[in-house]
């Protein structure tokens, strides 16, 4: 009878402490492979059994522990995560019991348990009892440096307290914590591992576990008492929290460093033993962490201990920044320097035209004033080093810079301005007929292995498998088996694969295979065991890909089609209608029946022309009647109507959400797809009212535009909620296919249009680069209506779907991209809806924007409406001063009038 296993498996740990200490440590591993296989078997045990026996694995835990004589071996059972419960573990008996070990032993295993980070939390009170009594240094890895961090923090007084007024104890005394300043100094690790503290990858959570830092008892303040004590040097923190700085990372992880450097308080000679760190702080690091670095050379500067090499230095890296607050502080410390030293100009100066090169104009502007202020006549060399820098400026100053520095290249701007497009996409034909049985095989079995596969891939796929399966099933079937042998559907003791869970190439493949049964195949099947019924948008076009990969899968195992009449001409999803001609005449020349769904995708793929009609109507079969009617009806998108609405959609109680004003498109029934088409296909041609989210698989909107290839105007309508989500809510990711849909056939109407300008003010930025991109493709193409986009911008600025500064990111993208006239244009129709009624917050940054474009471009022409008063403004806010600045490009074009409103005389003082 084994007595320790016995009092393994009932849980009995003190039991299995007294047996163990007993033990020798040849007997101890005499009882590991018993502990191991009682191990094995308690994982295959199932969660109700082992949830009540946790009291098992405790006593398994410990024996283990107990057992294993080397430290390797004894810190990876420890540590192993299957044999932990759910409950906090009691350290003490498995301490107690590996308290007899030798010293080097235990720190052995301490210093192994500390390296695992999973569990290095859970063990650190186990490691430091390991470690009492062996003299051996603290381990020093992150996690065991956080623990120790969490652990000081929340240490408690090991008296607990007792109820006043009371002589007996409570049955569950009240731990009193301990005071951090007492906590660091009783530790004995305390002056090793707060150097540690600086190094670690993150800091340590409990770090900034504080309001202020200046607060006694959090660790800024304490930390600092521990260098006012000497227990800790103070360069050591001072050094390690400035090399953590500058190593960078987030903003909240880097706030506990600058706020113990405030609480430290470095005195001028320690801030100037520094001063090429907190260089490089201003010019690379967050902004909060930059702006603490700037203030402190500001000081050192106003202590006389910042050289002019070393300002300029400073000045060139953050002039750079975007951030206007940083540079507008950096040019007025770079005024203090040149009115306190003009002999410091050649070295300054060159370091402030830094600042030419800036977006804002308006931080160009005051760079150039100070250039003008302190430049002097004799200042040759000086003047054309500043006039090279001068190309940077905006046109409107640039000519003024020209006129003071001499000769720029270029001063005049927009004289010779030509508008930079993006090339019109181009196609990709996509080529099916002649490919291999090995390159069919090959892309299968990829497609397999892939989430999200482009549309072009999944369609060759699915016509290869169709050409190969009816030219020789077998040999497909042959070749596809080893190349698909790790999909669960392959093996025949599974009985039939479910079409529900296959995407469409694999759906082909196991009808090749023999793997699906021809009846869950059938046309009237559900689909995901639903219906044809009212439900999302995208789930009905994803159900008409998915039904047309099911009906060829069915004619694989009955009736094998020879190739697919839909598969597109071009990687947009778009066919050409003499190809689906000339596949119908092979069909009928094959004898071949064509299949219904995957002919109506073929016609709602189809490039309409008219001149092709004549050749379909002559194949004479219902096929090529149905494709000449298609191909002469009216194709224009079903019509949609236009309201503004502030109600969202049925909440579960029957009621409706209310949510901010917006634009919303209802879409008429398609009457053609409701009569002529398959089932499946009706849902997209009811009518549909779109005024909220609806809750879809994401990843396979791609697939979903090469449904429809020849509407855009349709889709869009269908895309605007979600776009409208992405502006007016948290919402993002929903315009990643706008690009793509811009890119489609069919008429680029007012719901394309809409939708541009609803993602041109999202809220996420990959959002708005997204919206851009498809202004951009129109505006290639010459599809673009810049009235139609700004008045639909002006309307959504109304309305607050769009905000104005994020509709001037956008903008100002747009434009950079060298389409100022464009940009422009639509931002001409949009800007009296944030000048009338009073300017709207964020009008200045627009305003800025459209005069960007105009000096670039040179456009002139009517003032927008409200701009006259925005620029009559008194004052020097950014809406007057932009507005006046705009107002100047539009009256003056280059063409007819000298442009610029700065005069500037040399020698004139001032910043």
């Amino acid at each position: 009878m084994n007595t320790l296993l016995d009092a393994v498996r009932t849980g009995r740990c003190t039991l299995v402490t007294h047996l163990i200490t007993r033990l020798t440590d040849a007997e101890r591993r005499a009882h590991l492979p018993e502990l191991t296989a009682l191990r094995a078997e308690i994982r295959t045990w199932d969660w109700s059994r082992r949830w009540d026996a946790e009291p098992t694995l405790r006593a398994l835990h410990l024996a283990g522990a107990g057992c294993h004589t080397g430290p390797a071996a004894a810190a990876s059972w420890i540590a192993a995560r299957d044999l932990r419960d759910t409950r906090p573990r009691d350290t003490a008996p498995l301490a107690a019991l590996l308290a007899d070990r030798a010293p080097a032993w235990r720190a052995d295993v301490a210093h192994r348990l500390a390296a695992r980070t999973a569990t290095v939390a859970d063990d650190y009170p186990l490691i430091r009892a390991l470690l009492d009594g062996t003299e051996a240094p603290a381990p020093t890895t992150d996690g065991f440096v956080h623990a120790w961090a969490r652990a000081t923090t929340t240490a408690t007084d090991p008296t607990p307290t007792t109820p006043t007024g009371s002589n007996r104890p409570r049955p569950h005394p009240r731990p009193r914590p301990r005071p951090l300043r007492v906590a660091l100094r009783e530790d004995p690790y305390t002056p090793h591992l707060v150097p540690h503290l600086f190094e670690t990858a993150e800091p340590a959570p409990s770090l900034t576990w504080y309001d202020t830092p200046h607060t006694p008892g959090r660790w800024p303040a304490e930390l600092a008492h521990l260098a006012t004590e000497g227990t800790v040097e103070r360069r050591t923190l001072i050094d390690g929290s400035i090399n953590r700085l500058l190593r960078g990372g987030r903003t909240a992880h880097l706030a506990f460093y600058t706020d113990l450097l405030d609480v430290l308080d470095l005195t001028t000679d320690e801030r100037a033993e520094h001063t090429a760190d907190w260089i490089a702080l201003a010019a690379d690091a967050p902004s909060p962490t930059a702006g603490r670095a700037q203030q402190t050379l500001t000081a050192l500067f106003e202590a006389g201990r910042l050289p002019a090499d070393r300002l300029a230095e400073m000045s060139q890296a953050v002039l750079f920044r975007p951030e206007k607050k940083l540079v507008r502080a950096q040019l007025v410390l770079l005024g203090k320097a040149l009115r306190r030293s003009g002999e410091d100009r050649s070295t300054l100066l060159p370091a402030t035209a830094a600042a030419f090169g800036h977006p804002d104009t308006l931080l160009q502007e005051k760079a150039l004033k100070l250039v003008a202020a302190h430049l002097r006549p004799g200042d040759d060399a000086l003047r054309t080093d500043l006039a090279f820098e001068a190309e940077h400026l905006g046109p409107a100053l640039r000519r003024t810079a020209a006129t003071l520095l001499g000769a720029i290249a270029d001063p005049t701007g927009p004289a010779g301005y030509e508008e930079t497009l993006p090339a019109a996409p181009a196609r990709r034909r996509l080529t099916t007929t002649g490919r291999s049985l090995a390159e069919t095989v090959e892309l299968v079995a990829v497609l397999a292995h892939t989430n999200a596969a482009a549309t072009e891939e999944t369609e060759t796929a699915l016509d290869l498998l169709v050409r190969h399966a009816h030219r020789d099933r077998t040999a497909l079937a042959a070749a596809l088996l080893p190349a698909l042998a790790d999909r669960y559907w392959t093996r025949q003791d599974t009985g039939h694969a479910d079409p529900d869970h296959l995407s469409g190439p694999e759906l082909l493949a196991a009808a090749v295979l023999g793997r699906l049964d021809p009846a869950d195949l059938a046309p009237q099947r559900p689909i995901n065991g639903r219906g044809f019924g009212q439900h999302c948008i995208h789930d009905a076009l994803q159900r008409v890909t998915t039904a047309r990969a099911r009906e060829a899968a069915l004619r694989v195992l009955t009736d094998p089609l020879p190739f697919l009449l839909a598969t597109p001409t071009w990687d947009c999803g778009t066919l050409e209608p003499q190809d689906l001609i000339t596949r119908l005449t092979d069909y009928t020349r094959q004898g071949a029946t064509p299949a219904p769904a995957d002919f109506a995708q073929a016609l709602l793929r189809v490039r309409r022309d008219p001149h092709a009609a004549a050749q379909a109507e002559a194949l004479a079969t219902d096929e090529g009647r149905r494709l000449a009617a298609w191909l002469t009806a009216d194709g224009a998108p079903a019509p949609h109507t236009r309201h503004v609405t502030d109600r969202g959609p049925r909440t579960w109680w029957g009621g409706r959400q209310d949510m901010p004003r917006r634009i919303v498109l209802e879409l008429s029934e398609h009457q053609l797809i409701q009569k002529e088409f398959p089932a499946v296909f009706h849902p997209l041609g009811r009518p549909r009212t779109a005024t909220g989210h609806c809750w879809h698989w994401r990843g396979q909107e791609l697939a979903h535009l090469a449904v429809l290839p020849q509407d855009r105007e349709t889709q869009a309508v269908w895309l605007l909620p979600d776009l409208t989500g992405c502006a007016i809510g948290e919402d993002r990711g929903a315009a990643e296919v706008l690009s793509r849909l811009a890119e489609l056939g069919g008429p680029a109407g007012p719901a394309l249009h809409l939708a541009v300008a609803t993602a041109l003010g999202a809220r996420h930025t990959e959002d708005r680069l997204a919206a851009v991109d498809a202004l951009l493709v129109l505006a290639a193409t010459g599809e673009l209506d810049t009235a139609l986009l700004g008045r639909d911008l002006a309307e959504l600025l109304r309305l607050g779907t769009v905000k104005p500064n994020r509709l001037a990111d956008a903008a100002r993208t747009a434009a950079a991209t060298g389409a100022y006239a464009t940009t422009w244009a639509v931002l001409a129709g949009a800007l009296p809806a944030v000048l009338d009624d009073g300017p709207a917050r964020g009008a200045g940054e627009l305003l800025a924007v459209a005069a960007d474009c105009v000096e670039h471009c040179g456009a002139g022409g009517p003032l927008p409406e409200g701009l006259a008063p925005a620029a009559a403004r008194t004052g020097t806010s950014q809406l007057a001063t932009q507005a006046r600045r705009l107002r100047t490009a539009l009256d003056n074009p280059p063409a007819t009038a000298e442009r610029g409103r700065l005069t500037l005389t040399l020698g004139e003082r001032g910043a």
